[in-house]
């Protein structure tokens, strides 16, 4: 596992979800398959809204892997797929998946069902010939295993005696008796009302109070009366038999309530929440039915029982080496090995690579950087692969500084080792709300909640360039980073990560927030472990030459011995070293050329490696005083972190990656080669057998630092201010349990091995596949990228890359005649160089601000370098700037990069009759603006994206009549105010509620008024434009250019048609096609296409062959980019990364690099003399 070990506290079941559905394909093209993992899956709403937005023509296949460590999810999600398919009665579906409390009815047919999946489950072949083993697959033996035991718990409670099932009854009774009482604003489910929380807010409240009085969403006396019998399904889950669901669990949150509230004539009462929950759980029903009769490919859906980062880690090594099963366990507290199923994943060749990863709210629970190195490695090069990390915990004050603490770097630059960024951070922009749980918290009174709902989707960088996408650009290589750079990139988010484990530092740089920081101090995320995988994927994404490698190592290294600021990493030094090695990252000098002795444990041994593994086995007298020691504590220390250390005389060294479970110890093998069975507690947390405990450490430890003897093996409480409260019981070790080195009956010693590292070759060649795309290379061969980060290590000063130059034409002008190349940027990732009437397109892997390049020439050598700086969010020029709205894809593939696809059909119209629609809609489009843009706009700056956000809200308050006005007017026409000329019109048939983005949108029409089209609408237009259904809004500097490119995006993302053989986008390779007034940005093949609407409306109809379908909708500023900088308290020395002393001092030759001391100076001269020089 990936994650610190914690003792678990009071456990919380999630049998149903707690944020709304969302569609896990809304950044994917119609065309695209979708093979889709789901991390922590949780209930299936995500699958059925999915399936349910799918087109009505579309033959895409949809598969679904989802992993969830808790059986009782994937026992209740497959219950119920069942109860879908066989058509049960939907009263009885909703109770028996969203009730505590069931009536005879559904408890009978509940039993009934489960009779039905035990009977087909007998055996994974059994369940592969069953009704429903065609669409509902088992990835491992083991989840079926344990999901068929669950559903026999289910069928047999009822009949469980007396005095047992009142035992549970009691349970039940207790699971949210704390909170029936409460009586203030329960937000849960408000949230899903989107831009209507505040309205939503009294009617959620009391429906989420009579679910914790009555266990269910009835509020009917004789119905709640009748619900009588505990449903089985939320009786079992890894806390054991009891209820231990989570008590702010609410049956409506996972749907989404804004069409109900927005569209309400009067006041909507908690049973009509309640009613459109079940309408539009009945509606996804519904369609999963007929998708799996249809004749189209139906969906897929796998189940795997494992932990997340252990089922990538699996899925990988599959893909990797063909190997089912890699010797992980599936879970902490699990012996059971994760072994991929042979049929599922040999036979019938099931996903191991995803082009969609959806990941729940992990990072709140294993953290950011955690998830990126699971996911990564398994995430499809695909340019439209995406990536969905989701948070619900708010932590910082200050959002921008939050995110950037995430990832323990710039996000830039991070984003450019990883090659994963977040759209919106290019983009500067998103396309989804959460900007109303802000104003509903102000106005409620909780600005210092501790919960804010951020969804982040990560896609490569250099994929948001449409130019080099529509011409087939495919990158052959990484980008290259200085060594010396690199490592100390690494180290400081080495030390980011781990330098609060000492105590003064914690306390120091938690001054402002000391309260809440010690509160949360057991939440621990990464060990050395976790950073020395993230190590192997830079090298690995990086494609790092092992002697490269070794100069990158050697400079983190050198760093992380010198350092003096982190006193708690000497004792957990050895801990990185030894999975540096077992990650085969990096082999330290002693592990080669120190012999260890074959004395103590190792006698006997033929061969000792560089790194063991040490078993302990902690008596269960000795987990029932810990336990003990927990309760009694005077303040709670509910989920303390827990570690392995060894300790001597005089040393001491700490090991957090350890693997636990209860269990029994069984020696085997040879005095030379030992080896050990383990023998897993049947009862589990309920049995009597002792807590196995491993981890794995340098051999060397056990042999050369002090005699064996001495050595004794502790398993501990890790030291945080929140564990301190437990010393009066433990001790000032925090020790659970520990025993001598040498007592074989407690302690077992095994070798370990290293995961092989495969080597690369030094880059070299052409950047780009060759063959494959069709941009310029008529000058040469464009070469690999290399970056350059700032003085301070941290940002991304600079790309390079250097085109060879081959023409021989160009030789001769460039290299005799002393020819000037000139260079502009054509794209965001793509600068077009120019030659002696010869061009060359230069490609970067991640946008770059083009107008501050440097050219270096070489016309001896006969090659130009080419110098960039790279973009980022709105602060930089050009970049996305260039084309912020881009359509990338291959072929006809083609969707809009950064703005989700919506399914316009399955939208809720807003009804333009409801009362109070000015209540909300007009804040709600308000809130696009930032604080920034607010003041740009009150200064007069003139800002592009701005004046777009303008435009849209202008639309929305024309369309609806919601600041006053005579009527609507849904015929929008766009004047540009420099030209006095209007080429664009805008048909908005419907307003309609984009209920998973919380926002909402135009759905429309667009008229391109062309040289083309013109003629043949003219006798009628102006009647059209004079009308009073027209409203005209004027278009300021820049705007209609980024309206030319807006459009196409706003047509991708809801088109219901193929793009032809004819297409003009694949023709050109442009989208848009023009920036020009009075031309026509988009292709022909929508035009004319799916008009229904438009031809309800008389006098609309006549345009009806030119237009083309459009769904508009606000563009939403960025929470974490409204403040950006670096403060510059930050800085670093640039040898030792130390803070200054007493603060830093510039070099007085170049004013670029910083030091501590002139010791540190005089050390760096040697290297620092030919930069500083030049």
């Amino acid at each position: 596992m990936s994650h610190p070990l914690v003792w678990p506290g009071k456990y919380f079941f999630y049998p149903i979800g707690n944020t709304p559905a969302v569609c896990l394909t809304r950044d994917l093209p119609p065309e695209d398959t979708a093979n889709i993992l789901l991390l922590g899956c949780g209930d299936p709403r995500h699958v059925l809204l999915t399936i349910f937005s799918e087109l009505e023509n579309s033959s895409r296949a949809l598969d679904f892997t989802c992993c969830d460590q808790e059986p009782g999810v994937l026992a209740r999600n497959v219950l119920l797929f069942t109860l879908i398919v066989d058509g049960a009665p939907q009263d009885a579906v909703w109770s028996i998946f969203y009730h505590l409390y069931l009536n005879p009815e559904a408890l009978s047919l509940l039993r009934t069902q489960c009779r039905k999946l035990i009977n087909a489950s007998a055996s994974t072949s059994e369940w592969r010939s069953s009704p429903y083993g065609s669409f509902l697959r088992m990835a491992t033996d083991h989840t079926l295993a344990e999901l068929r035991r669950h559903w026999a718990l289910y069928e047999a409670m009822q009949d469980l005696p007396p005095r047992h099932l009142s035992t549970i009854r009691e349970a039940f009774s207790e699971a949210f008796r704390l909170y029936r009482n409460f009586d203030g604003v329960l937000m849960t489910s408000a949230r899903a009302a989107g831009p209507l929380i505040v309205h939503a807010a009294t009617a959620s409240t009391d429906q989420a109070k009579n679910y914790l009085k009555t266990g269910t969403t009835f509020f009917n006396p004789k119905q709640v009366a009748a619900a009588k019998f505990l449903n089985p399904t939320c009786a079992y889950s890894l806390a054991g038999e009891g209820c231990a669901v989570h008590y702010a669990t609410d049956p409506l949150a996972a749907f989404h309530s804004a069409a109900l509230f927005g569209n309400a004539k009067g006041q909507v009462r908690p049973a009509d929440a309640v009613r459109a929950a079940q309408a539009e759980f009945a509606q996804w029903c519904s369609v999963l039915r007929h998708s799996l009769a249809s004749s189209s490919p139906s969906p897929r859906i796998r189940f795997c029982l494992a932990e997340a980062t252990a089922l990538c880690r699996a899925l990988r090594a599959f893909r990797d080496s063909g190997s089912l099963s890699i010797g992980v366990p599936v879970a902490q507290f699990k012996t059971q090995l994760l072994r991929l199923s042979s049929e599922e994943y040999l036979q019938e060749q099931a996903p191991v690579v995803f082009n969609v990863i959806e990941t729940s709210n992990l990072i709140d629970h294993i953290a950011l950087l955690n998830i990126l190195i699971a996911v990564i490695p398994i995430l499809s090069p695909s340019p439209s692969s995406v990536l969905y990390t989701e948070s619900l915990l708010f932590r910082d004050r200050d959002a921008t500084k939050e995110f950037a603490n995430l990832l323990y770097g710039d996000i830039g630059t991070v984003g450019l080792m990883l090659d994963l960024c977040p759209i919106d951070y290019l983009s500067g922009f998103t396309s989804r709300s959460n900007t109303h749980e802000l104003i509903a918290y102000k106005l409620i009174g909780k600005e210092d909640t501790s919960q804010f709902h951020q969804v982040t989707t990560w896609k490569r960088p250099s994929s948001c360039d449409s130019d080099f996408r529509l011409h087939d650009g495919r990158i052959r290589l990484p980008p290259v980073f200085d060594n010396r750079q690199l490592g100390t990139l690494l180290f400081d988010m080495y030390h980011a990560m781990f330098e609060q484990e000492d105590a003064m530092t914690f306390m120091r740089q938690n001054q402002a927030n000391l309260l809440k920081a010690i509160s949360t101090s057991n939440l621990l995320h990464y060990m050395r472990e976790g950073f020395a995988m993230l190590l192997r994927l830079v090298r690995e994404r990086l494609r790092i030459p092992n002697t490269t490698w070794l100069e990158v190592m050697d400079r983190f290294l050198d760093l992380e011995e010198a350092d003096q600021t982190m006193p708690m990493n000497t004792v957990n030094r050895n801990d990185l070293y030894a999975h540096l090695y077992r990650q085969g990252v990096h082999v330290m000098d002693y592990f080669k050329y120190e012999r260890i002795p074959t004395i103590g444990r190792f006698a006997g041994w033929e061969v000792v490696p560089p790194v063991v593994r040490v078993i302990l086995s902690v008596p269960r007298e000795k987990i029932d005083a810990f336990e003990r020691a927990i309760r009694t504590a005077k303040v709670p220390v509910a989920t303390p972190p827990l570690h392995c250390d060894i300790r001597g005389t005089w040393s001491h060294n700490i090991f957090n990656a350890v693997h636990v479970a209860f269990g029994r110890v069984i020696a085997t093998g040879t005095k030379s080669n030992p080896r050990v069975l383990f023998e897993e507690d049947p009862d589990g947390w309920k049995g009597d057998m002792p807590l196995v405990v491993s981890f794995c450490l340098p051999s060397l430890l056990l042999a050369r630092i002090e005699p064996p003897e001495n050595l004794r093996i502790c398993f501990s409480v890790r030291s945080t201010t929140g564990t301190a409260m437990l010393i009066p019981a433990l001790g000032l070790e925090l020790s659970i349990y520990s025993a001598r080195l040498m007592d074989e009956e407690h302690v077992f010693v095994v070798p370990e091995s290293s995961l092989p590292c495969p080597d690369f070759e030094e880059p070299s060649g052409p950047l780009l596949r060759s063959g494959l795309d069709t941009l310029l290379r008529e000058i040469g061969t464009q070469e690999l990228v290399s970056a350059e980060l700032d003085e301070q290590c941290e940002l991304v000063q600079s790309l390079t890359t250097k085109v060879r130059i081959e023409d021989p034409r160009v030789k001769n002008d460039f290299g005799c005649n002393g020819a000037m190349p000139q260079i502009s940027q054509l794209s965001p990732c793509i600068m077009r160089l120019s030659v002696s009437g010869r061009s060359q397109d230069v490609v970067f892997l991640f946008p770059v601000v083009g107008s501050q390049n440097k050219l270096r020439l070489a016309r001896k050598s006969l090659y130009i370098e080419v110098v960039v700086p790279i973009s980022g969010p709105f602060l930089k020029p050009d970049g996305m700037k260039l084309n912020p709205f881009p359509i990338v894809g291959t072929g006809k593939t083609l969707h809009s990069w950064n703005i989700h696809r919506l399914s316009l059909a399955q939208l809720p119209v807003l009804d333009p009759r409801a009362p109070n629609i000015a209540s909300w809609l007009n804040a709600h489009v308000g809130s696009m603006l930032s604080t920034r843009e607010r003041s740009m706009r009150k200064k007069h700056r003139a800002d592009a994206l701005m004046f777009v956000k303008d435009t849209i809200h202008a639309m929305f308050v024309r369309a609806t009549a919601i600041q006053g006005g005579p009527s609507a007017r849904r015929v929008i026409s766009l004047r540009d105010e420099q030209t006095n000329n209007c080429d664009t019109i805008f048909f908005i048939s419907d307003i309609r509620y984009d209920l998973q983005a919380h926002t909402m949108v135009c759905d429309g029409y667009v008229l391109p008024l062309t040289h083309d089209i013109m003629p043949k609408i003219t006798s009628f237009l102006g009647g059209l434009v004079l009308g009073n259904d027209t409203a005209t809004i004027s278009v300021f500097e820049g705007e209609m250019q980024a309206w030319k490119q807006l459009i196409p995006a706003f047509v991708e993302r809801c088109r219901t048609w193929e793009h032809g053989e004819n297409c003009e986008y694949l023709a050109r390779k442009q989208v848009p096609l023009t920036l020009e007034m009075e031309v026509d940005p988009l292709c022909s093949c929508g035009r004319g296409k799916d008009v229904d609407s438009l031809l309800k409306v008389d006098e609309w109809k006549r345009y009806a062959p030119y237009v083309t379908r459009i769904a508009i909708s606000p563009l939403f500023a960025v929470s974490y980019l409204e403040t950006i900088g670096r403060d510059p308290e930050a800085h670093k020395c640039s040898v030792c990364r130390g803070r200054g002393k007493p603060k830093l001092k510039a070099c007085s030759g170049c004013a670029k690099v910083r030091y501590c001391s002139q010791v540190c100076q005089k050390k760096d001269w040697h290297r620092h003399k030919p930069q500083c020089k030049a």
